[in-house]
Protein backbone atom coordinates (compact mmCIF):
# COMPACT_ATOMS: atom_id res chain seq x y z
CA UNK A 1 0.00 0.00 0.00
CA UNK A 2 1.23 3.10 -0.88
CA UNK A 3 -1.49 5.80 1.20
CA UNK A 4 -0.16 8.97 1.61
CA UNK A 5 0.82 9.37 5.13
CA UNK A 6 -0.42 12.83 6.16
CA UNK A 7 -3.66 12.20 4.59
CA UNK A 8 -4.42 15.67 3.31
CA UNK A 9 -4.68 15.00 0.00
CA UNK A 10 -7.53 13.31 -1.99
CA UNK A 11 -5.58 13.49 -5.49
CA UNK A 12 -2.19 14.41 -5.77
CA UNK A 13 -0.87 14.85 -9.36
CA UNK A 14 2.52 15.67 -9.81
CA UNK A 15 4.08 16.04 -13.53
CA UNK A 16 1.49 14.27 -14.92
CA UNK A 17 1.98 14.07 -19.06
CA UNK A 18 0.16 12.41 -21.38
CA UNK A 19 1.61 12.08 -25.53
CA UNK A 20 -1.14 10.84 -28.46
CA UNK A 21 1.61 9.85 -30.88
CA UNK A 22 3.38 13.82 -31.55
CA UNK A 23 0.94 15.42 -29.44
CA UNK A 24 1.16 16.35 -26.39
CA UNK A 25 -2.48 16.43 -24.75
CA UNK A 26 -1.31 17.29 -21.14
CA UNK A 27 2.36 18.88 -20.09
CA UNK A 28 3.36 18.23 -16.77
CA UNK A 29 0.20 18.74 -14.42
CA UNK A 30 0.94 19.30 -11.05
CA UNK A 31 -2.66 19.55 -8.58
CA UNK A 32 -3.40 18.70 -5.31
CA UNK A 33 -7.09 18.15 -3.99
CA UNK A 34 -7.74 18.07 -0.27
CA UNK A 35 -9.99 15.70 1.13
CA UNK A 36 -13.23 17.06 1.95
CA UNK A 37 -13.00 19.68 -0.84
CA UNK A 38 -15.08 20.01 -3.73
CA UNK A 39 -12.73 20.78 -7.16
CA UNK A 40 -13.94 22.58 -9.68
CA UNK A 41 -11.89 21.64 -12.81
CA UNK A 42 -12.54 23.98 -16.32
CA UNK A 43 -10.91 24.17 -19.54
CA UNK A 44 -11.91 24.87 -23.25
CA UNK A 45 -12.56 21.82 -25.45
CA UNK A 46 -9.23 20.25 -26.51
CA UNK A 47 -7.26 21.77 -23.39
CA UNK A 48 -6.60 18.33 -22.07
CA UNK A 49 -9.05 18.38 -19.36
CA UNK A 50 -10.99 14.88 -20.65
CA UNK A 51 -7.54 13.40 -20.63
CA UNK A 52 -6.93 14.26 -17.03
CA UNK A 53 -10.22 12.56 -15.90
CA UNK A 54 -9.18 9.42 -17.73
CA UNK A 55 -6.45 9.13 -15.58
CA UNK A 56 -7.59 10.09 -12.44
CA UNK A 57 -9.85 7.56 -13.19
CA UNK A 58 -7.61 4.92 -14.06
CA UNK A 59 -9.33 4.62 -17.91
CA UNK A 60 -6.28 6.13 -18.71
CA UNK A 61 -2.53 5.22 -18.56
CA UNK A 62 -0.18 8.09 -17.88
CA UNK A 63 2.64 8.78 -20.37
CA UNK A 64 4.73 10.33 -17.33
CA UNK A 65 4.23 11.77 -13.63
CA UNK A 66 2.30 10.19 -10.75
CA UNK A 67 -1.51 10.39 -9.63
CA UNK A 68 -2.14 9.40 -6.18
CA UNK A 69 -6.08 9.14 -5.69
CA UNK A 70 -7.67 8.05 -2.35
CA UNK A 71 -4.37 6.94 -0.96
CA UNK A 72 -3.51 4.85 -3.75
CA UNK A 73 -0.74 4.61 -7.17
CA UNK A 74 -3.17 4.86 -10.25
CA UNK A 75 -0.56 3.14 -12.01
CA UNK A 76 0.34 0.38 -10.05
CA UNK A 77 -2.44 -0.23 -8.19
CA UNK A 78 -5.61 0.84 -10.11
CA UNK A 79 -7.83 -1.95 -8.12
CA UNK A 80 -7.44 -0.14 -4.93
CA UNK A 81 -8.50 3.01 -6.49
CA UNK A 82 -11.61 2.07 -8.31
CA UNK A 83 -12.68 0.53 -5.01
CA UNK A 84 -12.61 4.12 -3.74
CA UNK A 85 -13.92 6.19 -5.98
CA UNK A 86 -17.31 6.87 -7.55
CA UNK A 87 -17.72 8.33 -11.11
CA UNK A 88 -20.81 10.08 -13.16
CA UNK A 89 -19.61 10.70 -16.32
CA UNK A 90 -21.55 13.12 -18.84
CA UNK A 91 -23.45 10.34 -20.87
CA UNK A 92 -25.11 8.07 -18.00
CA UNK A 93 -25.33 4.15 -19.32
CA UNK A 94 -28.35 3.66 -18.01
CA UNK A 95 -30.86 0.29 -18.65
CA UNK A 96 -34.06 1.74 -20.00
CA UNK A 97 -36.09 -1.22 -19.38
CA UNK A 98 -34.39 -1.46 -15.36
CA UNK A 99 -36.32 0.28 -12.38
CA UNK A 100 -33.82 2.62 -10.83
CA UNK A 101 -34.12 0.05 -7.13
CA UNK A 102 -32.64 -2.61 -9.61
CA UNK A 103 -30.06 -0.69 -11.49
CA UNK A 104 -28.90 0.35 -7.69
CA UNK A 105 -29.22 -3.24 -6.24
CA UNK A 106 -26.74 -4.31 -9.51
CA UNK A 107 -24.38 -1.64 -9.07
CA UNK A 108 -24.04 -2.75 -5.35
CA UNK A 109 -23.71 -6.61 -5.80
CA UNK A 110 -20.74 -5.42 -8.16
CA UNK A 111 -19.31 -3.92 -5.36
CA UNK A 112 -19.68 -7.26 -3.26
CA UNK A 113 -22.26 -5.54 -1.08
CA UNK A 114 -24.79 -7.95 0.72
CA UNK A 115 -28.44 -7.74 -0.02
CA UNK A 116 -28.64 -6.28 3.42
CA UNK A 117 -26.23 -3.44 2.95
CA UNK A 118 -27.37 -2.54 -0.52
CA UNK A 119 -30.61 -2.11 0.94
CA UNK A 120 -30.03 -0.53 3.38
CA UNK A 121 -27.53 1.74 1.35
CA UNK A 122 -30.41 2.25 -1.21
CA UNK A 123 -32.71 3.88 1.66
CA UNK A 124 -30.03 5.96 2.93
CA UNK A 125 -29.42 7.07 -1.11
CA UNK A 126 -33.02 7.80 -1.28
CA UNK A 127 -33.25 9.80 1.27
CA UNK A 128 -29.78 12.10 0.49
CA UNK A 129 -31.04 12.32 -3.54
CA UNK A 130 -34.45 13.45 -4.38
CA UNK A 131 -35.75 10.05 -6.44
CA UNK A 132 -38.77 9.08 -4.33
CA UNK A 133 -41.42 7.23 -6.09
CA UNK A 134 -39.55 7.13 -9.42
CA UNK A 135 -37.23 4.16 -7.87
CA UNK A 136 -39.77 1.77 -8.84
CA UNK A 137 -40.12 2.90 -12.46
CA UNK A 138 -38.89 1.68 -15.10
CA UNK A 139 -35.45 4.14 -16.35
CA UNK A 140 -37.07 4.84 -19.15
CA UNK A 141 -39.83 6.70 -18.11
CA UNK A 142 -37.47 9.12 -16.06
CA UNK A 143 -36.70 13.22 -17.11
CA UNK A 144 -33.25 13.76 -18.06
CA UNK A 145 -32.41 15.23 -14.29
CA UNK A 146 -33.89 11.85 -12.81
CA UNK A 147 -31.25 10.20 -14.51
CA UNK A 148 -28.76 12.49 -13.59
CA UNK A 149 -29.90 11.73 -9.73
CA UNK A 150 -29.80 7.97 -10.48
CA UNK A 151 -26.68 7.94 -11.90
CA UNK A 152 -25.53 10.15 -9.30
CA UNK A 153 -26.61 7.91 -6.62
CA UNK A 154 -25.04 4.76 -8.39
CA UNK A 155 -21.51 6.13 -8.30
CA UNK A 156 -22.19 6.50 -4.95
CA UNK A 157 -23.54 3.12 -3.73
CA UNK A 158 -20.08 1.85 -2.54
CA UNK A 159 -19.52 4.84 -0.07
CA UNK A 160 -16.49 6.04 -2.12
CA UNK A 161 -13.67 8.42 -1.19
CA UNK A 162 -14.10 10.42 -4.07
CA UNK A 163 -16.63 11.51 -6.36
CA UNK A 164 -15.74 12.37 -9.90
CA UNK A 165 -18.63 14.03 -11.60
CA UNK A 166 -18.61 15.12 -15.22
CA UNK A 167 -20.73 17.92 -16.38
CA UNK A 168 -23.64 16.81 -14.14
CA UNK A 169 -25.71 19.19 -15.31
CA UNK A 170 -25.46 19.75 -19.04
CA UNK A 171 -28.46 19.84 -20.82
CA UNK A 172 -30.80 20.33 -17.77
CA UNK A 173 -33.37 22.76 -17.27
CA UNK A 174 -32.38 25.53 -14.64
CA UNK A 175 -34.67 23.89 -11.88
CA UNK A 176 -33.38 20.20 -12.24
CA UNK A 177 -29.88 22.12 -12.62
CA UNK A 178 -30.69 23.99 -9.48
CA UNK A 179 -31.64 20.37 -7.36
CA UNK A 180 -28.33 18.59 -8.48
CA UNK A 181 -26.28 21.57 -6.83
CA UNK A 182 -28.11 21.12 -3.82
CA UNK A 183 -27.49 17.12 -3.80
CA UNK A 184 -23.50 17.90 -4.62
CA UNK A 185 -23.29 19.90 -1.79
CA UNK A 186 -25.37 17.53 0.44
CA UNK A 187 -23.26 14.53 -0.53
CA UNK A 188 -19.91 17.00 0.62
CA UNK A 189 -21.06 18.03 3.58
CA UNK A 190 -23.51 15.14 5.34
CA UNK A 191 -21.11 12.40 3.99
CA UNK A 192 -17.57 14.24 3.77
CA UNK A 193 -17.08 12.81 0.32
CA UNK A 194 -14.27 14.79 -2.07
CA UNK A 195 -15.98 15.96 -4.88
CA UNK A 196 -14.01 16.49 -8.19
CA UNK A 197 -16.38 18.63 -10.92
CA UNK A 198 -15.90 19.11 -14.59
CA UNK A 199 -18.31 21.75 -15.73
CA UNK A 200 -19.31 23.91 -18.91
CA UNK A 201 -21.06 26.26 -16.56
CA UNK A 202 -19.04 28.84 -14.84
CA UNK A 203 -22.21 29.80 -12.11
CA UNK A 204 -21.83 26.37 -11.26
CA UNK A 205 -18.06 26.12 -10.34
CA UNK A 206 -18.42 29.74 -8.54
CA UNK A 207 -21.42 28.31 -6.89
CA UNK A 208 -19.92 24.94 -5.62
CA UNK A 209 -16.34 24.73 -5.96
CA UNK A 210 -14.25 25.44 -3.12
CA UNK A 211 -11.32 25.59 -5.35
CA UNK A 212 -10.81 25.86 -9.23
CA UNK A 213 -8.27 25.20 -11.78
CA UNK A 214 -8.44 25.85 -15.21
CA UNK A 215 -6.62 23.45 -18.01
CA UNK A 216 -5.23 25.37 -20.94
CA UNK A 217 -3.17 23.92 -24.02
CA UNK A 218 -2.37 20.97 -21.57
CA UNK A 219 -1.21 22.72 -18.42
CA UNK A 220 -2.66 24.24 -15.56
CA UNK A 221 -2.76 27.73 -16.24
CA UNK A 222 -4.62 29.24 -12.84
CA UNK A 223 -6.02 27.80 -9.78
CA UNK A 224 -7.51 28.96 -6.27
CA UNK A 225 -10.59 30.11 -4.80
CA UNK A 226 -13.12 31.62 -7.14
CA UNK A 227 -12.53 34.69 -5.01
CA UNK A 228 -8.86 34.93 -5.00
CA UNK A 229 -8.56 34.19 -9.25
CA UNK A 230 -11.35 36.82 -9.66
CA UNK A 231 -9.77 39.40 -6.85
CA UNK A 232 -6.37 38.63 -9.33
CA UNK A 233 -8.31 40.21 -12.08
CA UNK A 234 -8.91 42.81 -11.07
CA UNK A 235 -11.13 44.71 -8.08
CA UNK A 236 -13.17 46.28 -11.45
CA UNK A 237 -13.55 46.27 -15.52
CA UNK A 238 -14.63 48.21 -17.67
CA UNK A 239 -15.77 46.66 -20.97
CA UNK A 240 -15.59 48.37 -24.57
CA UNK A 241 -16.97 47.28 -27.47
CA UNK A 242 -16.00 49.58 -30.33
CA UNK A 243 -16.00 50.33 -34.12
CA UNK A 244 -12.98 51.47 -35.32
CA UNK A 245 -8.85 51.01 -34.35
CA UNK A 246 -8.01 48.61 -31.47
CA UNK A 247 -4.74 49.91 -31.02
CA UNK A 248 -5.57 53.64 -30.83
CA UNK A 249 -8.05 52.58 -28.23
CA UNK A 250 -5.47 50.56 -25.81
CA UNK A 251 -3.05 54.09 -26.13
CA UNK A 252 -5.87 56.10 -25.50
CA UNK A 253 -6.93 54.38 -22.35
CA UNK A 254 -3.70 53.67 -21.01
CA UNK A 255 -2.91 57.44 -21.69
CA UNK A 256 -5.62 57.96 -18.69
CA UNK A 257 -3.19 56.91 -16.30
CA UNK A 258 -6.09 55.22 -14.62
CA UNK A 259 -6.12 51.80 -16.22
CA UNK A 260 -3.62 49.01 -14.76
CA UNK A 261 -4.59 46.82 -17.96
CA UNK A 262 -6.15 46.47 -21.27
CA UNK A 263 -7.09 43.24 -22.79
CA UNK A 264 -8.38 43.03 -26.38
CA UNK A 265 -10.93 39.74 -27.77
CA UNK A 266 -12.05 40.77 -30.94
CA UNK A 267 -13.82 44.30 -30.91
CA UNK A 268 -13.88 44.09 -26.98
CA UNK A 269 -11.49 45.87 -24.73
CA UNK A 270 -11.49 44.56 -21.14
CA UNK A 271 -9.96 47.32 -18.97
CA UNK A 272 -8.64 46.57 -15.50
CA UNK A 273 -9.52 49.49 -12.78
CA UNK A 274 -8.73 50.17 -9.38
CA UNK A 275 -12.15 52.02 -8.43
CA UNK A 276 -14.46 51.41 -11.75
CA UNK A 277 -16.74 54.08 -10.76
CA UNK A 278 -14.36 56.85 -10.48
CA UNK A 279 -12.76 55.85 -13.49
CA UNK A 280 -14.94 55.12 -16.27
CA UNK A 281 -15.84 58.77 -17.28
CA UNK A 282 -11.85 59.55 -17.92
CA UNK A 283 -12.07 56.24 -19.97
CA UNK A 284 -15.35 57.47 -21.51
CA UNK A 285 -13.55 60.68 -22.56
CA UNK A 286 -10.39 59.04 -23.46
CA UNK A 287 -11.89 57.19 -26.36
CA UNK A 288 -14.21 59.20 -27.66
CA UNK A 289 -10.96 61.82 -28.03
CA UNK A 290 -9.39 59.05 -29.51
CA UNK A 291 -11.99 59.36 -32.22
CA UNK A 292 -12.84 55.72 -31.91
CA UNK A 293 -16.59 54.86 -31.97
CA UNK A 294 -17.92 53.11 -28.72
CA UNK A 295 -21.02 50.89 -29.20
CA UNK A 296 -21.37 50.12 -25.48
CA UNK A 297 -19.77 50.46 -22.26
CA UNK A 298 -19.84 48.59 -19.15
CA UNK A 299 -19.23 48.68 -15.44
CA UNK A 300 -18.85 45.45 -13.50
CA UNK A 301 -17.02 43.17 -11.01
CA UNK A 302 -14.95 40.58 -12.15
CA UNK A 303 -16.00 37.20 -12.56
CA UNK A 304 -14.72 33.80 -13.46
CA UNK A 305 -15.61 33.55 -16.70
CA UNK A 306 -13.43 37.00 -17.16
CA UNK A 307 -10.72 34.72 -15.21
CA UNK A 308 -11.08 32.17 -18.17
CA UNK A 309 -10.74 34.44 -20.92
CA UNK A 310 -7.87 35.93 -19.64
CA UNK A 311 -6.25 32.50 -18.95
CA UNK A 312 -7.36 30.93 -22.15
CA UNK A 313 -8.41 33.74 -24.61
CA UNK A 314 -11.52 31.87 -25.19
CA UNK A 315 -15.15 31.81 -22.95
CA UNK A 316 -16.14 29.06 -21.69
CA UNK A 317 -20.05 30.46 -21.91
CA UNK A 318 -20.12 30.88 -25.60
CA UNK A 319 -18.87 27.18 -25.86
CA UNK A 320 -21.71 25.91 -23.41
CA UNK A 321 -23.99 28.05 -25.46
CA UNK A 322 -22.64 26.47 -28.50
CA UNK A 323 -22.99 23.10 -27.56
CA UNK A 324 -26.56 23.56 -26.03
CA UNK A 325 -27.85 24.60 -29.24
CA UNK A 326 -25.97 22.00 -31.40
CA UNK A 327 -27.82 19.63 -28.68
CA UNK A 328 -31.37 21.52 -29.62
CA UNK A 329 -30.93 22.21 -33.00
CA UNK A 330 -30.28 17.60 -32.92
CA UNK A 331 -33.20 17.25 -31.35
CA UNK A 332 -35.28 19.39 -33.46
CA UNK A 333 -34.28 17.41 -36.39
CA UNK A 334 -34.50 14.36 -34.78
Amino acid sequence: MSADTDNTYAIDVQGLVRTFGPVRAVDGVDLKVRRGEIFGFLGPNGAGKTTVIRMLVTLLAPTGGSINVAGYDVVSQPGEVRLRIGVALQDAALDVKQTGRELLRLQAQLYGLSRRQAAQRIADLSDLIDIGEAMDRLIGTYSGGMKRRLDLAAALIHSPEVLFLDEPTTGLDPVSRSRVWEEVRAINERLGVTIFLTTQYLEEADALAHRVGIISRGRLAAQGTPEELKRARGSDLIIAKVDGDTEVAVEALMGTGRVNGVEVHGSELTASVGNGAAVISAVALALAQSGVAVQELTLRTPTLDDVFLQVTGERLQDEAADQQWSQEDGEAQA
